[in-house]
Protein backbone atom coordinates (compact mmCIF):
# COMPACT_ATOMS: atom_id res chain seq x y z
CA UNK A 1 0.00 0.00 0.00
CA UNK A 2 2.83 2.44 0.86
CA UNK A 3 4.51 1.72 -2.44
CA UNK A 4 1.71 2.15 -4.50
CA UNK A 5 0.54 5.34 -3.00
CA UNK A 6 4.01 7.16 -3.89
CA UNK A 7 3.95 5.40 -7.17
CA UNK A 8 7.05 3.47 -6.66
CA UNK A 9 8.03 0.58 -7.89
CA UNK A 10 5.70 -2.63 -6.39
CA UNK A 11 7.84 -5.22 -4.90
CA UNK A 12 6.87 -9.13 -5.66
CA UNK A 13 5.27 -10.98 -3.42
CA UNK A 14 6.75 -12.96 -0.65
CA UNK A 15 6.21 -16.59 -0.66
CA UNK A 16 4.74 -18.39 2.76
CA UNK A 17 8.09 -19.67 4.13
CA UNK A 18 8.08 -22.30 6.87
CA UNK A 19 11.64 -21.46 7.73
CA UNK A 20 13.69 -18.44 7.07
CA UNK A 21 17.07 -20.28 6.91
CA UNK A 22 18.63 -23.51 6.96
CA UNK A 23 19.33 -23.73 10.19
CA UNK A 24 16.05 -24.81 11.77
CA UNK A 25 15.02 -27.72 9.92
CA UNK A 26 18.87 -28.85 10.16
CA UNK A 27 18.65 -29.07 13.80
CA UNK A 28 15.33 -30.82 13.69
CA UNK A 29 16.95 -32.97 11.45
CA UNK A 30 20.03 -33.29 13.60
CA UNK A 31 17.63 -33.87 16.72
CA UNK A 32 15.07 -36.64 15.78
CA UNK A 33 17.57 -38.84 13.64
CA UNK A 34 20.84 -38.75 15.28
CA UNK A 35 22.55 -37.67 11.82
CA UNK A 36 26.06 -36.54 12.10
CA UNK A 37 26.49 -33.04 10.81
CA UNK A 38 28.28 -33.97 7.39
CA UNK A 39 25.73 -36.63 7.12
CA UNK A 40 23.25 -33.95 6.94
CA UNK A 41 25.00 -31.47 4.93
CA UNK A 42 25.32 -34.44 2.07
CA UNK A 43 22.14 -35.60 2.27
CA UNK A 44 20.37 -35.04 -1.23
CA UNK A 45 16.80 -35.85 -1.64
CA UNK A 46 16.83 -38.41 -3.92
CA UNK A 47 18.02 -40.11 -0.49
CA UNK A 48 14.51 -38.70 1.03
CA UNK A 49 11.60 -41.67 0.80
CA UNK A 50 9.09 -38.48 2.09
CA UNK A 51 6.26 -41.13 1.89
CA UNK A 52 7.34 -44.21 3.18
CA UNK A 53 9.00 -41.93 5.96
CA UNK A 54 12.72 -42.76 5.79
CA UNK A 55 15.86 -41.47 4.39
CA UNK A 56 19.27 -43.29 3.42
CA UNK A 57 22.86 -42.08 4.33
CA UNK A 58 25.21 -43.44 1.87
CA UNK A 59 28.13 -45.14 2.56
CA UNK A 60 30.11 -42.44 0.59
CA UNK A 61 28.67 -39.71 3.66
CA UNK A 62 28.64 -42.12 6.44
CA UNK A 63 32.01 -42.31 8.84
CA UNK A 64 31.52 -45.63 9.55
CA UNK A 65 31.76 -46.15 5.47
CA UNK A 66 28.32 -48.34 5.58
CA UNK A 67 25.11 -47.00 4.63
CA UNK A 68 22.24 -47.18 6.88
CA UNK A 69 18.60 -46.42 6.61
CA UNK A 70 17.00 -43.80 9.20
CA UNK A 71 13.62 -43.67 9.83
CA UNK A 72 11.46 -40.49 10.44
CA UNK A 73 9.03 -39.64 13.23
CA UNK A 74 6.73 -36.77 12.95
CA UNK A 75 9.27 -34.05 13.23
CA UNK A 76 11.76 -34.90 11.10
CA UNK A 77 9.44 -35.56 8.46
CA UNK A 78 7.34 -32.29 8.78
CA UNK A 79 10.93 -30.35 9.15
CA UNK A 80 11.71 -31.87 5.74
CA UNK A 81 8.77 -31.70 3.97
CA UNK A 82 7.99 -27.76 4.86
CA UNK A 83 12.05 -27.24 3.53
CA UNK A 84 11.41 -28.93 0.17
CA UNK A 85 8.46 -26.42 -0.40
CA UNK A 86 10.75 -23.84 1.00
CA UNK A 87 13.36 -24.65 -1.58
CA UNK A 88 14.57 -26.11 -4.59
CA UNK A 89 14.01 -30.13 -4.13
CA UNK A 90 16.55 -31.34 -6.55
CA UNK A 91 20.11 -32.38 -5.51
CA UNK A 92 21.37 -31.46 -1.71
CA UNK A 93 18.95 -31.02 0.68
CA UNK A 94 21.01 -28.21 1.90
CA UNK A 95 22.48 -26.57 -1.03
CA UNK A 96 25.21 -23.85 -0.69
CA UNK A 97 26.78 -22.08 -3.89
CA UNK A 98 26.43 -23.57 -7.61
CA UNK A 99 23.90 -26.47 -5.83
CA UNK A 100 26.77 -27.69 -4.09
CA UNK A 101 26.17 -29.26 -0.87
CA UNK A 102 26.57 -26.76 2.24
CA UNK A 103 29.80 -26.89 3.58
CA UNK A 104 29.49 -25.88 7.07
CA UNK A 105 27.45 -23.84 9.66
CA UNK A 106 29.93 -22.47 11.78
CA UNK A 107 28.76 -18.79 11.31
CA UNK A 108 25.21 -19.43 11.52
CA UNK A 109 25.58 -21.68 14.52
CA UNK A 110 27.94 -19.34 16.48
CA UNK A 111 25.56 -16.56 15.95
CA UNK A 112 22.90 -18.62 16.97
CA UNK A 113 24.72 -19.84 19.90
CA UNK A 114 25.49 -15.81 21.16
CA UNK A 115 22.07 -15.08 20.81
CA UNK A 116 21.01 -17.76 22.73
CA UNK A 117 23.77 -16.88 25.23
CA UNK A 118 24.48 -20.67 24.81
CA UNK A 119 28.41 -21.93 25.66
CA UNK A 120 29.99 -25.10 25.39
CA UNK A 121 27.49 -26.37 23.12
CA UNK A 122 28.97 -28.23 20.12
CA UNK A 123 25.95 -29.49 17.00
CA UNK A 124 27.59 -32.82 17.96
CA UNK A 125 25.56 -32.72 20.59
CA UNK A 126 22.24 -33.15 19.18
CA UNK A 127 23.43 -36.62 18.10
CA UNK A 128 24.32 -37.65 21.79
CA UNK A 129 20.76 -36.23 22.95
CA UNK A 130 18.92 -38.49 20.08
CA UNK A 131 21.19 -41.88 21.44
CA UNK A 132 20.08 -40.77 24.99
CA UNK A 133 16.96 -40.06 24.14
CA UNK A 134 16.35 -43.58 22.24
CA UNK A 135 18.35 -45.35 25.51
CA UNK A 136 15.83 -43.59 28.28
CA UNK A 137 12.88 -44.49 26.17
CA UNK A 138 13.77 -48.19 26.69
CA UNK A 139 15.23 -48.60 23.42
CA UNK A 140 17.44 -51.88 23.04
CA UNK A 141 21.12 -51.00 22.77
CA UNK A 142 21.46 -52.77 19.28
CA UNK A 143 18.50 -50.78 17.50
CA UNK A 144 20.25 -47.61 19.06
CA UNK A 145 23.76 -48.90 17.36
CA UNK A 146 22.43 -49.18 14.00
CA UNK A 147 20.50 -46.07 14.06
CA UNK A 148 23.51 -44.24 14.78
CA UNK A 149 25.71 -45.70 12.55
CA UNK A 150 28.02 -47.09 14.89
CA UNK A 151 30.47 -50.20 13.99
CA UNK A 152 30.14 -52.41 16.90
CA UNK A 153 28.25 -51.79 20.65
CA UNK A 154 31.23 -50.73 21.99
CA UNK A 155 30.28 -46.71 21.05
CA UNK A 156 26.81 -47.27 21.95
CA UNK A 157 27.33 -48.79 25.09
CA UNK A 158 28.68 -44.94 26.46
CA UNK A 159 24.73 -44.32 27.05
CA UNK A 160 23.88 -47.90 28.62
CA UNK A 161 24.06 -46.07 32.24
CA UNK A 162 20.98 -43.61 30.92
CA UNK A 163 18.37 -46.47 31.61
CA UNK A 164 19.69 -48.77 35.18
CA UNK A 165 15.95 -49.20 35.50
CA UNK A 166 15.80 -51.78 32.63
CA UNK A 167 18.50 -53.87 35.10
CA UNK A 168 15.55 -54.27 37.80
CA UNK A 169 13.19 -54.87 35.06
CA UNK A 170 14.80 -57.49 33.44
CA UNK A 171 15.52 -59.31 37.13
CA UNK A 172 11.88 -58.77 37.67
CA UNK A 173 11.10 -60.85 34.27
CA UNK A 174 12.54 -64.05 35.80
CA UNK A 175 10.81 -63.93 39.88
Amino acid sequence: MFRQQRNYALLPELRNFSYCDHLEPLIILAVNTGMRKGEILGLEWIHVDIEKEFLTVISGNSKSGRGRHIPLNKAAKAALVNWKNDTDSNGYVFKGIDDKPLKDIKKAWGNLLQLANISDFRFYDFRHHFASKLVMAGVDLNTVRELMGHNDLKMTLRYAHLAPEHKAAAVNLIG
